[in-house]
């Protein structure tokens, strides 16, 4: 498939793939042209890389993280994986504390021992 079309089927631009095909993370083959060639495989690989983007992994992680073998590959996992529960932890607090604000019947949220529990918490974890 030609890069075009590969950039296409991803809804990426075409400098993206080049990009990626430079730093390493996924190399399509080469037509005697020069022109890049991307199978099935690859773009197999692209919608990894793609999912892996989207939870917020950088692309020198992922070109790590697709070979099972390369080493620190469960460590980069493991640590996004910390960063992800600590983002959870981070809005099930904020959640909590706009789900009270709604029912707060106190004339400043200032007063509240609820809110002013909320806002000294969140202070302390930035």
């Amino acid at each position: 498939m030609k890069i075009g079309d590969a950039a296409q089927e991803l809804g990426v631009p075409t400098h993206v793939l080049r990009h990626w095909d430079d730093v390493g993370v996924v190399v399509p083959a080469r037509v005697p042209s020069g022109h890049r060639d991307y199978s099935e495989e690859h773009m197999y690989r692209l919608r990894v890389v793609r999912a892996c983007q989207a939870v917020g992994i950088s692309l020198a992680d992922i070109r790590l993280i697709l070979h099972r073998d390369e080493p620190g590959r469960t460590v980069i996992i493991e640590a996004q994986l910390a960063r992800i529960r600590a983002q959870q932890a981070q809005l099930e607090g904020a959640e909590r504390f706009l789900v009270h604000v709604v029912s707060c019947t106190h004339d400043l949220l200032t007063r509240c021992p609820h809110c002013s529990e909320y806002s000294t918490a969140s202070r302390a974890s930035t």
